[in-house]
């Protein structure tokens, strides 16, 4: 069977539009966090020399970051381990209490409603310094955070 070259050439763009159209995702294949509500009065709690947590969520972003997020409680003077270092970054939202987080060597004392941020690999550690408990969240994004 021979096809003329017009023949050929009306058949062309039904070969080609196909091709340049992104592949469709299906529910299966995307394995990001979905969107979720978590309350907390239904976060299981785990306990481990004094310091209570709670895992809230861990996985990857649509957009591919690897994300973590925790509770912590921490009696007076507890600490939830030595100051280390790893490759994503962590930020601490201060619930409650009187936290020192040490990055680098340099310790900052934050209350309620207070902030802190480590960069990629700095060495750092946080440490209850009030005499109340300490109550606060973890939120762990980059390289590793979802290992």
């Amino acid at each position: 069977m021979s096809a003329t070259r017009r023949e050929l050439f009306s058949i062309f763009p039904g070969l080609l539009i196909p091709a340049l159209l992104p592949p469709k995702a299906s529910a299966q294949e995307d394995k990001s966090i979905p969107s979720t509500m978590y309350t907390f009065d239904t976060l299981p709690v785990h306990t481990s020399d004094g310091v209570e947590g709670r895992h809230v969520l861990k996985g990857r972003l649509a957009t591919g970051e690897s994300l973590e997020v925790h509770e912590t409680t921490l009696p007076p003077g507890g600490a939830p381990h030595p100051a280390h270092h790893h490759r994503h970054s962590e930020m601490w939202l201060i619930r409650e209490g009187i936290v020192e987080i040490t990055v680098n060597g340099t310790s900052y004392r934050l209350g309620p409603g207070s902030v802190g941020f480590v960069h990629s690999n700095d060495q750092h550690g946080i440490k209850n310094v009030g005499a109340t408990p300490a109550n606060y969240f973890v939120v762990a994004i980059g390289p590793g955070a979802d290992a």
